[in-house]
C-alpha cells in the first residue's frame, strides 16, 4: 500500500515539474482589447493599437520561452503571480518581472515592448 501512494507521489510530481518548465498560457486579448479601447478613450497622441499590443506579448512570449527553463522556480512563482495579479494577465508584465531579478539569462537586443502590460503607463 506504501509502495502505490509512493509511487503516485513520484508520479504527480514528475509531471507538475513537466509543467512548471513550460511558459504558462496566459489569456491576453482581453487586456489588449482593453489597453487599445483606454488609450484611444484618453485620446492620447499614439494610442497602442490592439494589434500593436498583441504584437509586443507574442513577442514577450516568445522571449519567455528562450530563458524560461534556465529560470529559478521561486522567481518564475513570483513573476508569474505578478503578471497575473488583478485579472489580467501579460507576457510583458512577466518577462520584465523576471529581466528585473537579474537572475534570467541573458538573450539577444530585446525591443521596447509595451504590450498590455499594467505598468507601461509608467515608463
Amino acid at each position: 500500500m506504501n509502495a502505490t501512494i509512493f509511487s503516485l507521489a513520484l508520479l504527480a510530481s514528475s509531471s507538475l515539474l513537466e509543467v512548471s518548465d513550460k511558459v504558462p498560457e496566459l489569456k491576453v486579448e482581453a487586456l489588449c482589447k482593453a489597453t487599445s479601447e483606454t488609450d484611444k478613450a484618453m485620446g492620447l497622441a499614439l494610442p497602442q493599437s490592439f494589434s500593436d499590443c498583441m504584437r509586443d506579448e507574442t513577442t514577450a512570449q516568445q522571449q519567455l520561452g528562450e530563458i524560461w527553463a534556465a529560470t529559478k522556480l521561486a522567481v518564475r512563482d513570483v513573476c508569474e503571480g505578478e503578471a497575473t495579479s488583478g485579472g489580467s494577465q501579460s507576457y510583458v508584465d512577466l518577462l520584465t518581472c523576471i529581466q528585473m531579478t537579474g537572475v534570467a539569462p541573458a538573450t539577444t537586443a530585446m525591443p521596447a515592448l509595451r504590450g498590455a502590460s499594467k505598468n507601461r503607463s509608467r515608463q
